[in-house]
């Protein structure tokens, strides 16, 4: 079964590029990817722009409407994500856990609908 991995944090914490801590987390972020990779877990995953790139786009009334900036208010943001190919949610979350933002934010594990064709 498939499962997204959401990775929340709050912009500004956690290790900084430029800091002490940036190598070795990134280096866990590479271990981290090298593990799923060859446990034949991983599907995709990627990380995304800081929310100053983001544009919201809703449809009103027909008419198109864009916000600078990501949907949800909050502190927490989403950063990135892994698809992973997982038994079932035990072991997903399992896998989350050693995703390194999971010290500093959180984790989201959604199972994915898989729609035949």
């Amino acid at each position: 079964m498939q499962y997204m991995c959401l990775i929340y944090t709050t912009e500004g914490t956690g290790p900084q590029p430029g800091s002490d801590d940036w190598g070795p987390f990134m280096k866990g972020y590479q271990d981290f990817t090298a593990k799923v990779m060859e446990d034949g877990k991983m599907l995709h995953g990627d990380a995304l722009q800081s929310t100053q790139t983001a544009t919201t786009v809703s449809m009103r009334d027909g008419k198109m409407h864009t916000t600078d900036g990501p949907f949800a208010e909050t502190k927490e943001q989403l950063g990135g994500y892994y698809l992973l190919d997982c038994a079932d949610l035990d072991e997903a979350m399992k896998y989350a856990a050693m995703i390194p933002t999971s010290a500093y934010g959180r984790i989201e594990v959604r199972p994915v609908m898989v729609w035949d064709n």
